[in-house]
């Protein structure tokens, strides 16, 4: 029936996967105790749940187009609703930092250098502006033009800081480099259907 078929998407969608990552966050902390060993298991945990939603928000157009079926057109249909839900799983990622920087300064420190701290923050910073540009009266504000331009670079642009920053772990934990397979593919499928179509020839006569 349409109602079953179409119950998973827009807000609800974003309203079930959020309160799902908030619980699943609670949970997992809960575990230690709310202690430290806890709050880096969330990190963890939001870092790739962060990955899954960034790689289905920002491939969704480019796999509708490449193969379109009832999947990828649900994906595209709920772009903008799988992209703040990426928004709100860095939300908690960075939250569990914060809760982290608080409980164990000195292990926060030894973590942590300058540059983490600017392409981190250049990296939330487009996270916002992109979240608040996810609304039809917000993206019509900034015109279309901005919009798209601020989408792109701010997509591509945490594209590449996912990959640095799951890439830099891969020398001592050669399994990260697992995380690096669904990036490069998103990266692949953009630029394969950004390519122009060859022309079908039309019949003589």
């Amino acid at each position: 029936m349409p109602t079953r078929q179409n119950w998973f998407e827009g807000w609800r969608l974003f309203a079930v996967l959020a309160l799902t990552l908030v619980a699943l966050s609670l949970w997992i902390s809960g575990m230690r105790h709310f202690e430290v060993d806890g709050v880096r298991m969330v990190i963890r945990f939001t870092a790739r749940t962060s990955l899954l939603f960034f790689c289905l928000a920002f491939g969704a157009a480019a796999l509708a187009r490449l193969w379109p079926n009832a999947w990828t057109r649900w994906q595209r249909r709920n772009r903008r609703y799988l992209g703040v839900t990426f928004a709100a799983s860095h939300a908690i990622h960075g939250v569990a930092i914060v809760c982290f920087a608080v409980m164990d300064p000195a292990d926060y420190a030894g973590a942590t250098s300058i540059a983490s701290y600017v392409f981190g923050g250049i990296g939330y910073a487009f996270i916002i502006g992109m979240t608040a540009t996810s609304f039809d009266r917000t993206a019509a504000a900034i015109g279309a033009r901005a919009w798209r331009m601020l989408h792109l670079t701010g997509g591509y642009y945490l594209l590449l800081q996912f990959m640095v920053s799951f890439g830099k772990r891969i020398p001592d934990m050669p399994l990260y480099a697992l995380f690096l397979i669904p990036l490069v593919a998103v990266f692949a499928l953009r630029m394969i259907a950004m390519a122009p179509r060859p022309q079908r020839a039309m019949p003589a006569g």
